[in-house]
């Protein structure tokens, strides 16, 4: 009997002493465990590290306008104009005034932000985080992806770290930092909801980032961060019914505005290829009707007259298939194949027509502007 005793209750005694030594002397270890099962944290609890990393190159922007007010439609009025006579008429003028955000790219003072943010500006005011200002100018815009580029002359300035946007995955932990409302600097969270968002309608070559970090109105042009601080978007647009933040946003990925932001450094513009062609996306019951068997390609539905592809010999009803030795996965990605081609290069293009695939070299021209 003493020896079952001692076999039960001595094991007993110094599991109970094990126990104890194990919370007097390590304490923390309770906290790794919840109910006998390991924490699954792996994130950090704060992002304040990486916000105090970007924060400083995130500049709030404040433009204005001169606008000339309506005057009262009698002195339009051709009866009344032979009384006031035109010296007398009334010249009213205002100013209009509008806010964004930006980021400063490069230390000696080009910074990327909105087209919309500051087109048609007479005026704009570049104000840092550390409460310096500047009269900023224009050195050029691409109204096409709703991009510009801005040069302020500051000394000493901070500049955010780019990173490719293309390692953004769904789900990633972002952070959006700009000047909602005039309030002044403002980080908010969420993560990356899509990527290569297109047919929008809110640019012509849209490849946007989508988040649920609220982008509020004066958002527009700020940073859209990852969780080490490093840039990966410019925030552009929201989509909502009341004018605020409903969880959709949109940033124009890090790769796309430093390719376009370093053409207008350089060259003063963004010059695209041109080839004069309106393509259709396949789709199952196209296909059929074609009298395909499987939904490849795009349908070129229009081809402008006089334009590259016309005097190439492409013709409408032919199926795009492969765009500079590149097979077509969509229209965005055939489209931006082709407006990366430097005009007066030539690129070919595979279609299908009649059952037969054809290669036709095509000289691309330069893409005009198109305002939004």
């Amino acid at each position: 009997m003493k020896l079952l005793l001692r076999l039960i209750i001595l094991p007993a005694i110094t599991g109970i002493i094990i126990a104890a030594g194990i919370l007097f002397f390590f304490p923390s270890q309770l906290d790794s465990t919840t109910n006998g099962v390991l924490s699954q944290q792996n994130g950090p609890v704060s992002y304040a590290a990486a916000v105090n990393k970007a924060a400083p190159a995130v500049v709030n922007i404040y433009t204005s306008k001169v606008v000339q007010q309506q005057t009262h439609p009698l002195f339009n009025d051709p009866f009344f104009k032979q009384f006031f006579g035109q010296r007398n008429e009334p010249k009213r003028q205002r100013m209009q005034s509008s806010l964004g955000s930006g980021v400063i790219i490069s230390s000696d003072g080009y910074l990327l932000t909105n087209n919309h943010v500051v087109a048609n500006s007479d005026e704009i005011i570049v104000a840092l985080k550390d409460g310096r200002e500047s009269y900023a100018r224009i050195i050029g815009t691409d109204p096409e992806t709703d991009l510009a580029v801005l040069k302020i002359d500051i000394e000493d300035l901070p500049t955010i770290t780019l990173t490719s946007s293309d390692t953004a995955n769904i789900g990633d932990v972002v952070l959006a930092i700009g000047n909602p409302f005039g309030v002044g600097q403002t980080v908010t969270m969420g993560i990356v909801s899509a990527t290569g968002r297109n047919q929008l309608g809110l640019t012509t070559f849209e490849d946007f980032i989508q988040t649920d970090a609220a982008i509020n109105p004066g958002n527009s042009g700020g940073a859209l961060i990852n969780a080490y601080g490093n840039l990966i978007g410019i925030n552009t647009a929201i989509f909502s019914k009341s004018g605020g933040s409903q969880g959709i946003g949109f940033a124009i990925p890090s790769v796309l505005a430093n390719q376009i932001m370093e053409e207008i450094v350089h060259y003063g513009s963004v010059t695209r290829g041109w080839l004069g062609i309106e393509t259709q996306s396949m789709t199952p019951d196209l296909a059929q009707s074609l009298g395909l068997d499987d939904v490849m390609g795009l349908l070129i539905a229009g081809v402008y007259s006089q334009g590259p592809a016309d005097k190439a010999g492409i013709k409408p009803g032919d199926i795009l298939l492969e765009v500079g030795g590149d097979k077509v996965i969509s229209d965005l990605q055939a489209m931006g194949k082709i407006t990366q081609t430097k005009p007066g290069e030539s690129i070919n293009i595979t279609v299908l027509r009649n059952g037969e695939k054809k290669i036709i070299k095509a000289i691309v021209s330069k893409r005009e502007s198109q305002q939004h």
